[in-house]
């Protein structure tokens, strides 16, 4: 059941990066970003790192909010 799920995150993660790719509006793809970092964090959790996917999970908290708060300054100001 396992395996099941884990191939199927590997199907879905590169859809959602292109999906990353050619999106629009930014907001939207730092959503997709998101969930696909989300995805990422847990196929290395199924791969039994749990401290790489605590890890990547800070980061990518981090990273997400540094890109929502650049997209609001940057829109703000035009």
């Amino acid at each position: 059941m396992i395996d099941i799920i884990h191939h199927a995150f590997l199907i879905i993660l590169p859809v959602l990066a292109l999906a990353t790719l050619f999106m629009k509006n930014l907001i939207n793809a730092v959503i997709i970003f998101s969930v696909l970092s989300l995805f990422v964090i847990i196929v290395i959790y199924q791969l039994k790192a749990p401290d790489v996917a605590l890890s990547l999970l800070l980061v990518n908290a981090i990273s997400v909010a540094l890109f929502l708060f650049t997209i609001y300054k940057t829109e703000v100001g035009e």
